[in-house]
Parts: C-alpha cells; sequence; structure tokens
C-alpha cells in the first residue's frame, strides 16, 4: 500500500506542477506580441498539457482509484476529496479548451484574468491535502 501511496502523491505532484504552471505560461502567452515568441508558447503549453500534466492526471487517479477500492480507504472526509478532484479534472479539461482557444490564435483573456485564473489550484490543493491529512469527518 505504501508504494501505491507514494506513487499517488508523486504524480499528484505532478499534476499540480503543471496545474501552476500551464496558467502561468497563458499569462505570459496573453502579454505576447511577436510571432516568434506565440509559438513558443504554443509548443511549451502543448508539450506540458499532453506530456506532464495529462500523464500526471491520469496516473493520480488510478493510483488513487487503486488506494481507494483495494485498500477500502473511506470516510466523508474522502467523499468531500473526490469532489475535490471532480472539480480539479474539470479544471485541467478548461486548461486543455483554453490552450486549444491560443493554439488556434482564439484567445479573447487578458493576462491579468489568466494571473487569477492561476490561483485556484492553489485552494484546491490546500484542501485536498487538509481533507487526506486531519480526515475532519
Amino acid at each position: 500500500m505504501l508504494w501505491v501511496k507514494s506513487l499517488h502523491i508523486t504524480f499528484m505532484v505532478t499534476w499540480f506542477a503543471g496545474l501552476f504552471y500551464l496558467p502561468r505560461l497563458f499569462v505570459y502567452h496573453a502579454m505576447t506580441a511577436d510571432a516568434a515568441g506565440i509559438e513558443r508558447f504554443k509548443v511549451m503549453e502543448r508539450k506540458l498539457y499532453y506530456g506532464i500534466m495529462t500523464p500526471g492526471a491520469l496516473i493520480t487517479i488510478a493510483t488513487g482509484l487503486w488506494l481507494w477500492l483495494e485498500y477500502g480507504i473511506s470516510g466523508g472526509w474522502l467523499h468531500a476529496k473526490l469532489g475535490l478532484v471532480a472539480v480539479l479534472i474539470a479544471y485541467h479539461l478548461w486548461c486543455g479548451k483554453l490552450l486549444n482557444d491560443f493554439k488556434r490564435d482564439r484567445n479573447r483573456r487578458t493576462h491579468i484574468w489568466y494571473r487569477w485564473f492561476n490561483e485556484f489550484p492553489v485552494l484546491i490543493l490546500f484542501l485536498a491535502v487538509a481533507l487526506a491529512v486531519v480526515k475532519p469527518f
């Protein structure tokens, strides 16, 4: 069980690294006007989303399901955490939609909007870790 938990935590960190960094790339991309810079951001965003974030998300979810189903982890805190994971998956998919907007040169949001958008995963991370460690209910 400890190996599975280790994998779960490692890939959760990987996923969150991408969730923190991709919107930051969107901030800089939204501020960029030169064609070479725009193309560079498109490559960086695509590689981060498909090469790091999505595999991190999938392995995090798979190992989380493994812990839940194989080892019988349960409790009210887990239901709340699963709700946060669902929100996080929606945020991840929204990042993918924004990535496609940038890819097609259809971004309509400002760098300021992306700065606020970038803060959301911090709240989810705090709540998910607090639920898993404290298990308040």
